[in-house]
């Protein structure tokens, strides 16, 4: 993030968990209170079932009044007073982003489309595909690098080492599966571990194999969805970000089921960048808390 302009207050975002006690809320107050801060939202939760507190704080501070090691070192030591969990981000800077896809570019354009007009507060940072440039010629890429790493079972470790280097030296803070359809192996999804998102074409649970939407056809289902979620070594079974349905009739076919579906993937996986970007996801073991807006 840039230096603020003369008077700009920075804005961070604040997340966090700890076992739940009484405090803690005064606590955060107070110390940002003393720094100076000025809250501008706060949301928080407290998991009755395993007594753990989780929050959200959105707050300022004066231009040139307090330096971000400051504010380091005063959560320090609330974190060690609470056993907390806690991460701090500059809510202006974009998150540095690699986007990975396979032939289906529907969700690619989206985010891209999404990020040109400012929706989506990411900076794309390299495109990975499994299918050569040409596949997305009708593209604009703006400029975006571009990495064609095509896989086969022998190249695997070998293409996975490559884009664990792009990920690397991009920098980027999140990579996002948009319909790309390689299972990452186990060591790749550990490495990743949440800051991976992917866009599953169901309602999870829901039809594996091929040809998902004809198979939901065959049985007659009258809703169909799509999922985001973190990736994890257990396929298709990490802690889950968003989800959407749409109903539909035995009037439609396995056509129009497929363009309902891609609308649905399109909005959600949006939708899961988007609350990623803004810290609104806290991890929870096997599940999430989402402060949704």
């Amino acid at each position: 993030m840039s230096d603020p302009a003369p008077g700009l207050r920075p804005s961070y975002v604040l997340t966090l968990s700890c076992p739940n006690r009484p405090g803690i809320v005064a606590a955060i107050s107070q110390a940002l209170f003393e720094l100076g801060g000025d809250i501008a939202g706060a949301q928080q939760f407290d998991e009755r079932e395993s007594r753990i507190f989780f929050m959200r704080v959105v707050f300022s501070v004066p231009a040139g009044g307090v330096e971000r090691a400051m504010l380091g070192q005063a959560l320090a030591a609330l974190a060690a007073r609470f056993d907390m969990q806690w991460s701090l981000r500059e809510s202006l800077r974009p998150t540095r982003t690699v986007i990975m896809v396979s032939r289906f570019d529907h969700c690619l354009v989206d985010l891209l489309y999404r990020w040109r007009i400012g929706e989506l507060a990411i900076a794309p940072v390299a495109i990975i595909a499994n299918h050569p440039r040409e596949t997305y010629a009708h593209i604009d890429l703006d400029g975006i690098p571009f990495h064609y790493l095509p896989v086969t079972a022998a190249t695997k470790e070998a293409q996975e080492a490559r884009m664990a280097e792009i990920v690397h030296g991009t920098g980027a803070e999140l990579v996002v599966l948009a319909r790309y359809m390689q299972i990452l192996s186990d060591s790749m999804s550990a490495w990743l571990a949440g800051r991976c998102i992917n866009i599953h074409h169901s309602f999870l649970p829901g039809f594996k194999g091929a040809k998902p939407y004809h198979q939901a056809f065959a049985r007659g289902v009258k809703l169909i969805g799509a999922t985001a979620h973190f990736v994890t070594p257990d396929l298709d079974e990490g802690p889950i970000i968003e989800q959407d349905v749409e109903r539909i009739t035995h009037a439609d076919t396995p056509d129009d089921l497929i363009r309902k579906g891609r609308d649905i993937e399109r909005r959600v996986l949006a939708r899961a960048v988007r609350y990623f970007t803004e810290c609104r996801v806290i991890p929870n073991g096997r599940k999430t808390i989402v402060f949704n807006p």
